[in-house]
C-alpha cells in the first residue's frame, strides 16, 4: 500500500512540479514543449501496451480478447465523451492565441482548471488500476509515463492564468489542485481493483485506451503542429524505446 500512495504522489506531484517550473521558466519555446511532449507520448504508448493491455489480454483466449478490445473502445470513449464535456486543453491554453483570454474572465480560468482536473482523473485510475496485475515493475512504468506527461502539462498552465490576471499565489493552487485530483484518482483505481479484482482485465484495458486516445488525439497532434515534425517523431521513438528498455533490461 505504501508504494501505491508514494506513486500517487509521484503522478499527481509531477503536475505540481511542472507548474513550480512553468513559473521559473515562463517562456518556454514551442520547439521545446513539443519534443518534451512528444517523448512522453512515446513512454507512455509503450507504458499502456506493455503495462495494461498486454497484462489484460490475461490467457490470450477468444473471450479475454474480446474483454481487452471492449476495454480499449469503453476508455477511448470515456474520454472523447470528456472532450465535448470541456474545451480542448491545447486551445484552452491559449498558446497559440493568448490574446483570446481577456483581463478579468475567471470564468475561463475555472473552466480551465476544471477541464484539465477532468483529464486528470482517468490517468490517474489507470496508474492505480496497473497495480491490480501485482507486477509492480509494470506498475511503476504506467506510472512513470503518466508523471512524465504530466510536467509539461503543468508548465503550460501556468502563462494563461497569470494572463488572465490571476495572482501567483492562486494560480500555484489551481495547479496543485489539479495534481491533488490526480492523487485520489491513482488510489481510487487502486482501490476499485482490491474490491472486486474480477474486473481487472477490462479495468486495465479500459485504462490503456484512455491513455492511447490521449495519445493519439491530443498529444501527437498537438507536438506535429509548429513544424518540427521530423525532431518529435525521433523523440516520440526515443521514449518509446526508453520505456522497451526500462521493461526488458531492467
Amino acid at each position: 500500500m505504501t508504494i501505491v500512495f508514494l506513486t500517487a504522489l509521484g503522478v499527481g506531484g509531477a503536475t505540481i512540479l511542472g507548474a513550480i517550473l512553468g513559473f521559473i521558466f515562463r517562456r518556454i519555446t514551442n520547439k521545446t514543449n513539443d519534443l518534451f511532449l512528444s517523448f512522453a507520448a512515446g513512454v507512455m504508448l509503450s507504458a499502456a501496451f506493455f503495462g495494461l493491455i498486454i497484462p489484460s489480454l490475461g490467457d490470450g483466449d477468444i473471450f479475454s480478447v474480446t474483454v481487452c478490445i471492449s476495454g480499449i473502445f469503453s476508455g477511448a470513449l470515456l474520454i472523447n465523451f470528456l472532450d465535448k464535456l470541456t474545451p480542448h486543453l491545447h486551445k484552452l491554453t491559449g498558446i497559440d492565441n493568448p490574446a483570446s483570454f481577456d483581463a478579468g474572465r475567471y470564468d475561463k480560468v475555472i473552466l480551465f482548471v476544471l477541464a484539465i482536473a477532468i483529464h486528470n482523473i482517468p490517468e490517474g485510475i489507470a496508474a492505480g488500476v496497473s497495480f491490480g496485475t501485482g507486477n509492480t515493475k509494470e506498475a511503476l512504468t504506467v506510472a512513470f509515463g503518466i508523471a512524465l506527461q504530466n510536467l509539461p502539462e503543468g508548465m503550460v498552465i501556468i502563462a494563461p492564468m497569470l494572463s488572465l490576471g490571476m495572482s501567483k499565489t492562486r494560480t500555484l493552487l489551481s495547479a496543485f489542485a489539479t495534481g491533488a485530483v490526480e492523487i485520489l484518482g491513482t488510489l481510487l483505481g487502486y482501490f476499485a481493483i482490491r474490491i472486486s479484482e474480477t474486473i481487472l482485465p477490462f479495468a486495465l484495458a479500459f485504462a490503456g485506451g484512455t491513455m492511447l486516445y490521449v495519445i493519439c488525439n491530443e498529444m501527437i497532434p498537438d507536438t506535429h503542429s509548429h513544424g518540427c515534425k521530423n525532431s518529435v517523431s525521433y523523440a516520440f521513438l526515443a521514449g518509446f524505446s526508453l520505456m522497451v528498455c526500462m521493461n526488458f533490461l531492467i
